[in-house]
């Protein structure tokens, strides 16, 4: 099915102006699919051929100003249209499919009671699964939406919604947005509806959800209350919709999605088990991220997809910067900002499918290349660049910026070219310079210090091009307890330099660059400095101090130089005293699932789990009296997961709880039986059993994960047919069963399906499309088998030339990070 060019959009931008959609869906016309009928007015400057995208179950009539249109000539997903100069109206009548993989209108039904949900996600091309239209983000118009569903249930959409009776509900007129922004939820949802500032605000979940939800509201609301004063105070455009609705609904791809007045989140943030407030401070992070989309992305919108990082570096920068700023619940954002987040871009930004921040208009030359730029560089690096151009720039005249920004823009379409136009005009920094060496280019700058002892003088060195502005931070030990280091100073630096710094008093202990993160680079230590810190790490008294260090180690492991054992010695000698959860969280996780599970030879990795569960077991210990439970959580996960020992978590399964605490709730259970079913240790009647007692959505990916991980024939055998051949899995259920599939101990189990994964994850692909191609890349892919052959095999594969965009761009991460885990193994 054809895609969008950019050629294509910018030819129909210049014939058409679209004024206004009246869109009507009909939800009431079986399980299959529903009704939708469409009225679009636009004008065509002058005489020419275009078309609209639709993707229907059938099409069954079309009009273009009353004059009827062939369905016949639909082709794939375009229906052509001959224009004479003037106004026109198109009505299209055709009834669509719904969805089971979170692309156009999903429909779910939950098990535990079994009421049904429906709700659009319309990005990139997706809107053509729930209406006809001219789809590309630069045609923005009025859309009026009006829903007919049963009886009992509510309708949301991005304007108030008002239920007329039988049914029907009718959605106040948007202002002009652009058309993968409409959304529509719908089903018996739960509601919690305030006002703020004159508008209506509401949350709303699955009524089976409801507890949960009624138990967060307080914080839910008090976030989303705080955010919104906080950017009215930098932002001079109020915010531009009628309401604020955010509805946290099943089976979502994504965190979230912004759309204008009715935000949707993936409904695990209604938590139904305990988390740690570093979890409970993501959700706020995506809370104010999408929020911020109201303004940067929604009232002003990109003009092609080219500039999507304009969207998610914007909001990704502003979530986090605005919780710190704005709630004294979760004061320490940009910690996890650095251990999760900075990760994620710097291992993007070394894969050769890199990309600028900003990417050059050809390297997108369709919405399907567009769709793989959504990636840790679009978002984390973009962030890091512009937190770098605010401490370069300065915050006042970065808002002084953006604020003209969204006056000359809004609801209009903008470019990478108008918003640095439109910063430049607040400064009298070259912000075009700035740009060209941030936006336009790819990888990660490597900064590295030397010392002169002679000369007493700092120099800093740097691989790349970019310009850095940073701060380097001088520690020497406590005279009072040599375990710890304290600050003798900060320096401000620009690198590179125009000469060395002298550094006044003796060699400091430790030289930390980037110290406070304000730069998006790999640090280095001079030699002093890299021992001191491996020995001292937990004695740095700041915890973003700290993040710095975490992260630089982390990127030496992945660089061979650092050997992946010292990384977990170092853990174990240090997190028993880290205070900061974030990095407690980062730092098991790159040390269960990269280095136990990849960088490790498969005969080393008995001893390193071993190690991951002293250290998890030293974790519990430390927690015993209550005083940290999201430490001892995050301590209970992570042993869970790297026990050899069934018998514990069997008598945990059996008491209910763990002694001393938490008690299990469904996520430690289902957890807790996962890694018995990896250890051979539980059965089919167990599973059923937790299914019976968490007949949830929840535990029914839980139960799915766990017979996927039974170690015999028969159970992955079972497991793949469900995966890539009956096409009967959700997206989740199918995530679920891929992350139950592969596990290392269970490598000649299932050496066989290593070569089957890759022509039966093209068909899937080509069968259900580019979001369970994303799926099956991300996790049907056998990281577990890192050796030469698998290489050698997913390398032919790659080469082929029928690979779906999606699964291309994630077995090309993929296959890179099998090369770096094989080039770590021999270091």
């Amino acid at each position: 099915m054809p895609v969008l060019t950019r050629d294509e959009a910018q030819t129909r931008a210049r014939l058409l102006d679209v004024h206004r959609y009246t869109v009507d869906l009909d939800l009431t016309t079986g399980e299959e699919t529903f009704d939708s009928t469409t009225v679009i007015h636009f004008t065509a400057r002058t005489t020419g051929n275009t078309f609209v995208e639709l993707k229907p179950a059938t099409l069954r009539s079309v009009t273009l100003d009353g004059a009827p249109v062939d369905p016949e000539t639909l082709t794939d997903n375009r229906l052509p249209l001959s224009l004479t100069e003037g106004e026109h109206t198109l009505r299209v009548d055709a009834a669509m499919r719904y969805s089971r993989t979170g692309e156009g209108m999903h429909r779910f039904t939950d098990p535990s009671d079994g009421e049904t949900y429906l709700y659009t996600q319309l990005f990139m091309e997706d809107v053509q699964r729930v209406f006809a239209a001219f789809d590309q983000p630069d045609l923005k118009a009025v859309f009026e939406v009006a829903v007919t569903a049963p009886e009992a249930w509510t309708v949301l959409a991005n304007g108030i919604t008002t239920h007329q009776g039988g049914g029907r509900w009718q959605a106040a007129p948007t202002p002009p947005v652009s058309t993968y922004l409409v959304a529509v939820a719908a089903g018996p949802w739960h509601s919690i509806r305030t006002e703020h500032a004159g508008l209506p605000f509401g949350i709303h979940c699955r009524r089976s959800l409801a507890p949960h939800l009624d138990a967060d509201a307080d914080e839910i609301l008090e976030v989303t209350r705080q955010c919104f004063d906080r950017y009215h105070e930098k932002f001079d455009e109020p915010y531009p919709f009628d309401s604020y609705d955010q509805a946290f609904v099943p089976e979502f791809n994504a965190g979230a999605m912004e759309n204008p007045g009715l935000v949707t989140f993936r409904d695990e943030f209604v938590y139904r088990s305990a988390v740690t407030v570093t979890e409970r401070q993501t959700r706020a992070m995506v809370i104010a991220h999408e929020m911020a989309h109201m303004w940067f992305g929604d009232l002003v919108t990109l003009k092609w997809w080219d500039d999507i990082w304009l969207n998610e570096s914007f909001a990704e920068y502003m979530g986090y910067q605005i919780i710190n700023e704005a709630t004294s619940r979760y004061p320490h954002t940009w910690v996890d900002f650095g251990v999760a987040r900075k990760a994620w871009g710097y291992d993007a930004d070394q894969r050769p499918s890199t990309h600028p921040v900003a990417p050059d208009p050809d390297a997108v030359p369709d919405t399907a290349s567009a769709m793989l730029n959504f990636d840790g560089i679009s978002y984390a690096k973009g962030a890091s660049a512009l937190r770098q151009l605010v401490a370069w720039l300065g915050e006042k005249e970065f808002l002084t910026g953006i604020n003209t920004h969204f006056t000359r823009h809004k609801f209009g379409n903008a470019t990478l070219a108008d918003f640095i136009d439109n910063l430049a005009s607040a400064t009298d920094r070259d912000v075009h310079t700035w740009a060209e060496r941030w936006l336009r280019t790819t990888g990660v700058d490597t900064l590295t210090p030397a010392y002169d002892r002679t000369a007493g003088t700092l120099t800093v060195t740097r691989t790349g091009a970019r310009p850095h502005r940073i701060t380097v931070g001088l520690y020497d030990h406590d005279l009072a307890d040599g375990r710890r280091l304290v600050l003798r100073d900060r320096l401000e630096l620009d690198v590179p330099q125009d000469t060395p710094v002298s550094l006044p008093g003796p060699r400091p202990a430790l030289v930390v660059l980037n110290d406070g993160d304000h730069t998006y680079a790999k640090v280095r230590f001079d030699e002093h400095s890299e021992e001191r810190a491996l020995r001292n790490l937990s004695g740095i008294p700041d915890a973003l101090t700290r993040a710095v260090v975490w992260n630089a180690l982390r990127d030496m492991v992945r660089d061979g130089e650092l050997e992946p054992v010292a990384y977990l010695e170092t853990a174990r000698a240090h997190l028993p005293e880290e205070k900061d959860l974030a990095i407690v969280q980062g730092v098991l996780g790159f040390a269960s699932a990269h280095i136990a599970d990849r960088y490790v030879p498969a005969d080393d990795r008995p001893a390193a789990l071993a190690l991951l569960t002293d250290l998890t077991r030293d974790l519990i210990r430390r927690t015993e009296d209550g005083t940290d439970p999201g430490l001892r959580l995050t301590a209970v996960r992570h042993y869970i997961d790297a026990t050899d020992r069934p018998g514990t978590l069997q008598g945990w399964l059996d008491e209910g709880g763990v002694p001393g605490g938490p008690e299990l709730d469904p996520e430690l259970r289902w957890r807790i039986l996962a890694r018995l079913a990896v250890l051979g240790a539980t059965d089919e009647a167990a599973i059923a059993a937790e299914l019976d007692r968490d007949p949830s959505a929840t535990g029914q990916e839980g139960a799915a994960r766990c017979r996927a991980a039974l170690p015999t024939p028969e159970a992955k055998a079972a497991a793949w047919e469900r995966m890539f051949t009956s096409d009967a899995l959700s997206n989740y259920l199918f995530t679920a069963t891929a992350q139950g599939f592969w596990q290392p101990e269970q490598a000649e189990l299932v050496r066989e399906y290593v070569s089957r994964f890759y022509p039966d994850a093209t068909a899937l692909a080509d069968r259900r499309g580019p979001a369970m191609a994303e799926a099956a890349g991300r996790y049907a892919f056998p990281a577990h088998a890192v050796d030469t052959a698998h290489l050698r095999l997913a390398e032919e594969h790659l080469a082929s030339d029928s690979l779906l965009p999606a699964l291309r761009r994630k077995l090309t991460d993929q296959i890179d990070d099998l090369r770096r885990a094989l080039r770590v193994r021999k270091s």
